[in-house]
C-alpha cells in the first residue's frame, strides 16, 4: 500500500473521478491541498479574484459538457461562506459541483480559531451533503461518496471540509485499485411508459414539456426522436432551451410569465395533455396553477421521486432518469407506430407552427439610444448556431430568452433558480475553460456585470477569451419594472455623471475603462447600425489577444419587456409594439406572415 497525505489522496481521487480543472483561492488552511495539487499534477487550476466567482466558474464548467464536475477550492471561512451562493445556484438547477474547503485544526475548531466556521452546517441546506472530515483515514471514502452522491439521482453539489491537520496526516491509499462507486439513477418500468404513451395517444392536442433533466441526462437526441415519432410539439423550459433546436418544426416555443414566446403560451393554452420530462414546474414557467392546469391532463417524469406532486398533483407520475425514460418512450412509440396506432398529429403541429409565424415580437427599431430588442436581433445575425450563450437574470436575460435563437443542448447556459447577480462573468469563464474552442457569448445588464466585474482579470491572466455583450441602461431594469405595481421607482436608478468620463452623460460607470484596466478589450456602441461590426470586431480581438472582449450597447434608459403582471400566462402584457410585417422581426426563425 502507498502512504501519502490525506490531501494527496483527495487529489488523486479527483483525477480518478475525471476531474481535470479546478477553480479557487488558496489560503493558509487549504494550502496543504494546494501543495498536493501542485505535486500531483494533472489538474489545471484557475485562480479566481473572488471565491464566489470560483464557485460560479465551477458551475459553468459543469454545465458546459455532459459528465463534467466542476471543483471550487478555498478556506472554510470566509471562502466557504462566499461559495454558498454558488452551492445554492447549483442545487437549485441540479448541477453537480464539488466544493473543497480548508478548515482550522481539529483541536481548535470549537475555540473560535481564526477563520474557523461550521461551514458544513452552513452549507447543509444547499448541498446534497456537507461534511467536515475529522479523521484522515476517512478522506478517501468521503471523496468517493461525494462523487457517488453528485452523480446519483437528482444531481447536485457536495461540500467537503478538511481541517488543515487532517490534510497533512499520512494515510494508506492505493490509487491503482481505486474504483468509483456505481451511480444510481431511478428507472421507469416498461409498464409505466406504456401507460403514459396510451394517455398521450388518447389526447387530442398533446405537448411535451422538456426540462433541464433532459440536458443533465444528455438525452436531447432521444427527446427529438420521440417527438418526431409521435408528431407531438415540444415546449423546452428555460433550462432545456436548445434540447430541441429553435428551427425544428416541432419546437412550439417557451412558456411562462417572462422567458416565454407569445406563440409558446398560446399553443400551451390550446393543449389538452402535457407530458413533462425532467422538469420541475418552476413558478416562472407555470405562473398561476389554476390557469396552467385547467383543462389539461398531466404526466410527470422526474428523477427525484419527491418532486412529483410537489407543485401540483399530476394525473400520473413516474420516478425516472429522463434519459432512461426517453429510451423506453422511443421504443414503445416505435412499436405503437408499427401497429398503426399512433394518432396523426400533423394538424395540431401545423397549428403550432402557424402561431410561430404570426405571433412575433418586434426587434427592428432604429432608435438612438437603442432599444434592447435591436441588440438581440443583431446578435442573431452575428452569432450562429454553434454559439454558447451564458446569462443569469434581469431584463437582459428575459429579453434575450424571448428573442435569441438556440439550436443545440448546453448552448444556453443559464442560472435558472437562484439567479444571482454577478454570475455571468465567472460562469462564462468556466464555460470557456471547459470548451476552449467554442464561441462563448455572455449577456449581462450593467448591474449584473458590475457585481463580479473583477473576474474579467481572471480571463486576462489565464487567457480565456469570450465575448461579453453588455446592455447598459444605468438602471436595475427588472426591479424597476417590478416596482410599477407598487407605484414606486425607488433605489433602482444607477445614473450619475462620471467626472472622469463626461462623454457618457448620465450612464455613470465607464465599463470600457474598467474592462481595459483589468486587461481585457472593450468596445462601446451607441448606434444600432454599428452593432454588427462591433460583434465581428469583438470576435477578432478575442481570437487575437485571447482575453474577454466586452461589447457595451448604450440603451434607452427605460424599456418595459413583455411579461405577466398577474402571474397569469394567458395575460402577458406586451409593452412594446408587436411585429406586423416581416421587416419588424427580420431574424425570426419563421418569417412573419
Amino acid at each position: 500500500m502507498a502512504r501519502m497525505t490525506a490531501a494527496r489522496a483527495a487529489v488523486e481521487i479527483l483525477k480518478l473521478e475525471g476531474v481535470d480543472a479546478a477553480f479557487g483561492v488558496p489560503g493558509a488552511a487549504i494550502n496543504p491541498f494546494y501543495a498536493a495539487l501542485k505535486a500531483a499534477g494533472g489538474i489545471r487550476h484557475t485562480l479566481a479574484r473572488h471565491v464566489e466567482g470560483a464557485s460560479h466558474m465551477a458551475e459553468g464548467y459543469t454545465r458546459a459538457r455532459a459528465g463534467n464536475i466542476g471543483v471550487c477550492v478555498g478556506t472554510s471561512g470566509p471562502a466557504g461562506t462566499d461559495m454558498i451562493t454558488g452551492l445554492y445556484s447549483a442545487t437549485g438547477d441540479s448541477i453537480p459541483i464539488l466544493c473543497v474547503t480548508g478548515q482550522a485544526p481539529t483541536a481548535v475548531i470549537h475555540k473560535e480559531d481564526f477563520q474557523a466556521v461550521d461551514i458544513a452546517a452552513i452549507a447543509g441546506p444547499v448541498t446534497k451533503a456537507a461534511t467536515t472530515v475529522l479523521e484522515a483515514a476517512q478522506v478517501p471514502g468521503v471523496f468517493q461518496q461525494a462523487f457517488h452522491l453528485m452523480r446519483s439521482g437528482r444531481p447536485g453539489p457536495v461540500l467537503i471540509d478538511l481541517p488543515v491537520d487532517v490534510q497533512q496526516t499520512e494515510i494508506e491509499f492505493d490509487p491503482e485499485t481505486y474504483q468509483p462507486l456505481p451511480v444510481y439513477r431511478p428507472a421507469a418500468s416498461r409498464a409505466q411508459i406504456e401507460k403514459a404513451v396510451a394517455m398521450l395517444c388518447a389526447a387530442q392536442r398533446p405537448l411535451i414539456v422538456a426540462g433541464g433533466g433532459v440536458i443533465n441526462a444528455d438525452a436531447s437526441e432521444l427527446l427529438v426522436e420521440f417527438a418526431e415519432l409521435t408528431g407531438v410539439p415540444v415546449v423546452p423550459t428555460l433550462m432545456a432551451w436548445g434540447a430541441v433546436a429553435d428551427d425544428h418544426p416541432l419546437n412550439a416555443g417557451m412558456v411562462g410569465l417572462q422567458t416565454s414566446h407569445r406563440y409558446g403560451n398560446a399553443t400551451f393554452l390550446e393543449s389538452d395533455f402535457v407530458l413533462g420530462i425532467g422538469n420541475r414546474w418552476a413558478n416562472r414557467h407555470t405562473g398561476r396553477l389554476d390557469v396552467y392546469t385547467r383543462g389539461r391532463t398531466f404526466v410527470h417524469v422526474d428523477i427525484e421521486p419527491t418532486q412529483i406532486g410537489r407543485i401540483f398533483p399530476p394525473d400520473y407520475g413516474i420516478a425516472s432518469d429522463a434519459g432512461i425514460a426517453l429510451e423506453l418512450f422511443v421504443a414503445v412509440a416505435r412499436e405503437v407506430k408499427a401497429r398503426g396506432e399512433l394518432p396523426d398529429r400533423s394538424r395540431w403541429a401545423e397549428s403550432a407552427r402557424g402561431r410561430r409565424a404570426t405571433m412575433q415580437r418586434r426587434t427592428h427599431f432604429d432608435h438612438v439610444p437603442m432599444k434592447p430588442q435591436r441588440v438581440y436581433e443583431e446578435m442573431n445575425r452575428a452569432f450562429g448556431p454553434e454559439t454558447r450563450y451564458v446569462s443569469t437574470i434581469g431584463l437582459s436575460q428575459i429579453a434575450g430568452a424571448q428573442l435569441l435563437h438556440v439550436h443545440r443542448p448546453r448552448h444556453w447556459i443559464n442560472c435558472g433558480q437562484a439567479g444571482p447577480l454577478g454570475w455571468t462573468v465567472p460562469a462564462a469563464l468556466g464555460v470557456a475553460t471547459a470548451e476552449p474552442d467554442a464561441q462563448v457569448v455572455a449577456l449581462s445588464g450593467d448591474y449584473d456585470f458590475q457585481f463580479m466585474i473583477e473576474e474579467l482579470a481572471v480571463g486576462a491572466q489565464h487567457r480565456i477569451p469570450y465575448v461579453h455583450v453588455l446592455v447598459n441602461n444605468a438602471y436595475l431594469g427588472l426591479i424597476r419594472q417590478a416596482q410599477i405595481g407598487l407605484g414606486i421607482d425607488f433605489q433602482v436608478n444607477l445614473e450619475f455623471e462620471n467626472t472622469n468620463s463626461p462623454e457618457l452623460g448620465v450612464y455613470g460607470v465607464d465599463h470600457v475603462k474598467v474592462a481595459e484596466g483589468l486587461g481585457c478589450k472593450a468596445i462601446r456602441v451607441t448606434e444600432p447600425g454599428e452593432l454588427g461590426a462591433a460583434f465581428e470586431r469583438a470576435r477578432e480581438l478575442a481570437a487575437e489577444y485571447r482575453v474577454p472582449v466586452v461589447v457595451e450597447a448604450i440603451l434607452e434608459r427605460v424599456t418595459d419587456i413583455a411579461m405577466s403582471t398577474t402571474a397569469d400566462i394567458s395575460a402577458v402584457v406586451e409593452f412594446e409594439e408587436l411585429a406586423t410585417e416581416p421587416g419588424h422581426a427580420p431574424t425570426a426563425v419563421i418569417p412573419l406572415v
